[in-house]
């Protein structure tokens, strides 16, 4: 029993001593102050918030998603009560259909307008020109027959012609006048029925007049269905943008009021760091800069990243926040930009290191504390 318990000692003394030179190993590469180059930086994982929001008041008739759900841009996630507005786009489709039929039918008797007149106006014109014609026939008749009869009056009263011939030459000469009256007459007629047809264009542009109107509101009531329309499609909440619901803010059932939340989103290919950098620091910082970010459930892989804000003002230390120095009052928030996020391992509020390189020609590694 002695000789196992002799045999035993030295070889828990070589356990201890490699036991604790590991330790101090540990400890001194730990404790150990990163390189001139290198800042080290801690803070949560953080996405933009993405709000899938109502633009109308209505209540929620279903909500679609649920939380942890990946969603599409433009994804149906809600759904409002719409029974009003199904009404006003009906009542707007009825207006509509009855402009556009009087639109038809102003727009038809236009068009025959616009061929009558001008047909109307030819033959108008063609009779006033045979009228003319007549009329001047006839007093080239008149003026014969005026001659005529005054020459058998001459030869009358000379004895050289009986009574009766001078009669019939004066008959004719009255006959000729009368003519020459009813063709001025016609020649009156006729003009009068062009000054008519004249009056055609007026009704054309008075119905291209009512024909415009009847445009005008055939438009506006097209605008209505149009904006009835909308406001149906409004009703129905799309997720703006892609990425994975948050938070699911409202249920069935519940109003809400225009501008309110449906569901809150992030986006996991657009994550970024918040971290603070001590005052004594923040000078090495610049936009662009290449990062590094650790987190406990990654191990020793990393996630690319870059500086891509720096507060302009600094800050007194947030109680969650750690530091390199402890005694650092004054910090500067910093945003780092995550380049990639493979399988979405990296999700918002996930506690993370990150090694912010000043220096191109320093070593990069893992963050560590002194």
């Amino acid at each position: 029993m002695q000789s196992k318990q002799k045999n035993l000692g030295p070889a828990l003394l070589g356990v201890a001593g490699v036991a604790i030179i590991a330790g101090l190993a540990y400890y001194f590469s730990s404790s150990r102050p990163m390189p001139d180059g290198l800042i080290v930086a801690s803070g949560r994982v953080e996405g933009e918030r993405i709000i899938a929001a109502a633009k109308y008041p209505g209540r929620v008739l279903k909500v679609l998603a649920k939380e942890g759900d990946t969603l599409a841009a433009g994804a149906l996630v809600a759904q409002l009560e719409d029974e009003s507005f199904q009404a006003k786009t009906e009542q707007a489709r009825q207006v509509l259909n009855a402009t556009e039929a009087q639109w038809k039918s102003a727009q038809a008797s236009l068009d025959v307008a616009q061929k009558e007149v001008p047909m109307g106006l030819a033959l108008a014109e063609a009779s006033l020109s045979q009228a003319r014609a007549m009329l001047s026939k006839a007093s080239a008749v008149e003026q014969q027959s005026q001659r005529d009869a005054q020459r058998h009056k001459e030869l009358f009263e000379r004895g050289v012609i009986e009574r009766h011939r001078y009669e019939q030459a004066d008959l004719a000469w009255q006959v000729a006048r009368t003519d020459v009256h009813a063709a001025e007459e016609a020649v009156k007629r006729a003009a009068q029925g062009v000054a008519q047809a004249n009056l055609g264009n007026e009704k054309i542009r008075a119905r291209q007049q009512e024909v415009n109107a009847l445009g005008a509101q055939r438009e506006r009531a097209a605008a209505g269905v149009s904006e009835a329309g909308t406001v149906l499609k409004d009703l129905q909440i799309t997720a703006p943008d892609s990425g994975v619901v948050l938070s699911r803010l409202r249920e069935p059932g519940e109003v809400v009021m225009p501008g309110g939340a449906i569901l809150e989103m992030v986006n996991l290919d657009r994550l970024y760091l918040k971290v603070y950098v001590p005052e004594s620091k923040i000078g090495q910082v610049k936009l662009g800069l290449p990062v590094r970010v650790y987190t406990d459930a990654a191990g020793d892989k990393f996630f690319d990243a870059t500086v891509s804000y720096i507060a302009a003002r600094a800050e007194f230390t947030p109680k969650e926040v750690q530091t390199t120095d402890e005694r650092t009052k004054l910090v500067y928030a910093v945003k780092l930009r995550i380049t990639n996020n493979p399988e979405h391992q990296l999700t918002p509020g996930i506690p993370a290191d990150a090694v912010i390189r000043w220096k191109q020609d320093v070593a990069w590694q893992k963050p560590r504390w002194k």
